[in-house]
Parts: structure tokens; C-alpha cells; sequence
């Protein structure tokens, strides 16, 4: 079989450019997926009774309109729901909102002097070169308190083993956390600063989140190929390596990881070395029935004696369900017991890309290596960086605008 453009993962990044090539009047083309339905991290299934989103915590960004229209011809506008984010920490035995320099406020007196002094000595506000290690520069940016309150467990929780391992430039978007704006907080008993991602975000009034995609893999019909396992890629023939054959084409668009590609032939040697080295994630989710008693939609808990490092409460978004669901990694499974380890889970093998120190200079090269043979690394997995849903979108419409040039 040979066609003009092949997409490898039916992601939101390969759903994207499968659409946008279809309403260009573009027919020759194929986005194979291995899964039986479309989404990948996206996808949702039915747990008693209403959705449950395999992947985590997905939701649809606010902030980039052009993304939303896109996304919108699929699922109009009127099927979302529009939410202010409610996000906590819990903290010293409580639960306050979310991010914690804003709302250290929310804690016992004593709780606050002891944060405005550590965020008064953290490096970023004294002065001090900003270190290189991972550990380090949290508590150069965030001070002493909120780092070892907070984000480095938080972190060994996310990432587990691999957090010693992880860089420092993909930190550097974060903003300073203001002694000015902390003490502030604390006097007028409200949030001052940056506001998180997702601040305001949409989430489907019936379905899960995995309806869009559901409907966006619907409209490509027969050029969407389902359970259809990529095996590898043939640089030197353009040949793309199933379960089901070979597919050559003159234009192939990665938004699978490239780790999962097992066959890579015409690549030199150190590219195939360094894609052995970018490290990975695998994080669990699992469902909870019970009601918890919050307005919140998610919840961050630092705690390390808890399996789990996030629960999304899924009854105070998702409408007409109950319950909760945690968000584990998997190398911290084990540690739910009796009951819980009986309750509906769903691992996901590739959850987060890690930005290792060695990953931007080895991505940036074999991207760059691949662009040149008409092999296009896009998205989440595609580029080894850690995009939100519609950032994902957003890198594919470019990428396809690429092309159509």
C-alpha cells in the first residue's frame, strides 16, 4: 500500500491532522491506531454508570479560541460546560486552593510565618545563581517550606525514581514566587499572582472527554485504520512497518513514542542510542465511588504514605456521575490495599514524557534528522514534551500548515 501521508497514533495529535488533511480535500492518506478506538490519552469508557477518562486528568483549555473553533465543529460549544478551576493541595493535615504560595493564607498562623520566611530566603528572591539540579532549583524558586512541604514529594510521587534524573529548562516557565504577593495574601486573606493552567476549562455536559476525539476519529471513516500495531520505520524506503504489513508514503507524521518503535532501520546509530535513553512515566488510574465532601475538581496530595498523587473529583465536573478517581504512578501501585486493590483501574503504559537533562539536545536532533527524510515528530509523544490536549492541537494545525505551504 502507498499513500501520500501516514499518521502513526490516532491521538489527539494524529486525529488533528487527519481532519485538517480531510477538509483540505486531501484522500490520500491513513492514521493508524493500535487501540480499538481513537483518543489515546483522551479516550473515556463507561464505569458505573457515567464516564471515566482512562488517561487522567484531561480537560479542555480556555486560551487558545482558534484551537476551541477547530475542536468545536466536532462537538459544538453548547455540549461543554465552562468552569472556574477549583484546585487544592492538601497540606498539614488540611485542604487549601491551589497553587500553595498563593494560598498559604488558608493555613494556621504559624503555618504562614514559617512559609513567608522560607519564601523571603528562597535563592530567587535573595539574589543566588539559579543551581542546575532538579531538587536544588526547587528550593531556589520556591524557598525551603514549599519545597520540601510540597513540591518535592509531590514530584517523587509523579515521577518516582526518575526525578534526580530530570533537568531544570522546562522549570523555568514557572514564576517566581513574590514575597510581596505571599505576604499580601496572608494580610488580605485572598490569592495574588499567576494563575495555573487550566484556570478555566471545558468539559462535556453528557459524555466523557473522550467523545470529542470519539467524533473526530467518526469523521475520518474508512481513512482511520483501528487496531493497527506500528512495528517500525524504514527511513531509506519510507516504509512505515504493521502488524498487517508495510505502508509507504511520502509524508509520515510520529505522534506515537518513539520508544515504542521497535524497528528503525537507516538511522544512524546515535540517534537509535538516544532514543533508548528517553525515559518515560507510566501512571494508573483508578475509580472510587464514594462522594467526597468538596466543590474542588481536583486534588493534589503530597503525602507519600498515599499511593496516589492526584485525585479528580469527577462528580463536581462530570455531570450525573459520582465518585472519584486517583491518578497513580505505577511504580506506586502496590501500595493500595484490601478493597482498593480490587477497584476498576486502568494502567497507561506511556503517561508523561520526563525532560531528562540529556532529552532537549537528543530530541532536537533527531527530529531535526528525521524532518529531512519526511519523517514529522509531532506532539505529546512525537516531541517528548509534556503538551496539554489543545497545545497538542495547536502544534499539529502548525505542523500541517507546514506542509500546505
Amino acid at each position: 500500500m502507498k499513500v501520500k501521508y501516514l499518521i502513526l497514533g490516532a491521538g489527539p495529535a494524529g486525529l488533528t491532522i487527519g481532519n485538517l488533511l480531510k477538509r483540505s480535500a486531501e484522500d490520500s492518506f491513513l492514521v493508524l491506531e493500535k487501540e480499538s478506538v481513537p483518543g489515546g490519552l483522551c479516550r473515556s469508557v463507561e464505569v458505573d454508570g457515567s464516564p471515566f477518562d482512562i488517561g487522567g486528568g484531561h480537560f479542555l483549555d480556555v486560551r487558545r479560541p482558534e484551537v476551541n473553533r477547530f475542536l468545536f465543529s466536532f462537538m459544538p460549544e453548547t455540549e461543554w460546560n465552562r468552569f472556574e478551576r477549583d484546585s487544592r493541595i492538601a497540606v498539614h493535615g488540611t485542604v487549601i486552593g491551589h497553587p500553595i504560595e498563593a494560598n498559604i493564607w488558608q493555613l494556621p498562623i504559624e503555618e504562614q510565618v514559617r512559609y513567608l520566611k522560607s519564601v523571603a530566603s528562597a535563592g530567587c528572591n535573595t539574589g543566588t545563581a539559579m543551581p542546575d539540579s532538579f531538587i536544588d532549583w526547587i528550593y531556589w524558586k520556591l524557598g525551603e517550606r514549599i519545597a520540601e512541604d510540597y513540591m518535592i514529594p509531590y514530584n517523587r510521587k509523579l515521577f518516582s525514581s526518575e526525578l534526580d534524573q530530570l533537568g531544570t529548562y522546562w522549570l523555568e516557565k514557572l514564576p517566581s514566587v513574590s514575597f510581596d504577593e505571599t505576604l499580601r495574601s496572608c494580610l488580605e486573606k485572598k490569592a495574588y499572582g499567576t494563575q495555573p493552567g487550566h484556570a478555566q476549562f471545558y468539559y462535556p455536559k453528557t459524555f466523557g472527554y473522550g467523545e470529542l476525539w470519539r467524533r473526530m476519529g467518526a469523521s475520518l471513516g474508512e481513512n482511520l485504520h483501528c487496531n493497527c500495531t506500528v512495528r517500525g520505520i524504514d527511513f531509506e524506503k519510507k516504509e512505515v512497518i504493521t502488524d498487517n504489513g508495510t505502508i509507504t508514503a511520502e509524508k509520515i507524521f510520529v505522534t506515537v513514542p518513539w520508544t515504542s518503535l521497535s524497528v528503525l532501520k537507516g538511522i544512524p546509530e546515535v540517534l537509535t542510542d538516544g532514543i533508548g535513553e528517553l525515559k518515560y512515566s507510566s501512571v494508573e488510574t483508578r475509580y472510587f465511588e464514594e462522594n467526597l465532601d468538596t466543590s474542588a475538581h481536583w486534588i493534589y496530595y503530597p503525602d507519600p504514605d498515599l499511593p496516589f498523587h492526584r485525585i479528580l473529583v469527577r462528580s463536581n465536573f462530570c455531570t450525573g456521575s459520582k465518585g472519584y478517581w486517583t491518578e497513580t504512578n505505577a511504580e506506586r501501585t502496590e501500595l493500595f490495599r484490601g478493597e482498593d486493590r480490587d477497584r476498576f483501574h486502568y494502567l497507561n503504559e506511556y503517561a508523561y514524557p520526563l525532560n531528562t537533562k540529556t532529552k532537549p539536545r537528543m530530541i532536537s536532533r533527531l527530529l531535526s534528522w528525521t524532518e529531512q527524510r519526511g519523517v514529522i515528530g509531532v506532539g505529546r509523544w512525537g516531541e517528548w514534551e509534556h503538551y496539554n490536549s489543545d497545545v497538542t492541537v495547536a502544534k499539529a494545525m502548525s505542523a500541517v500548515a507546514k506542509i500546505m505551504k
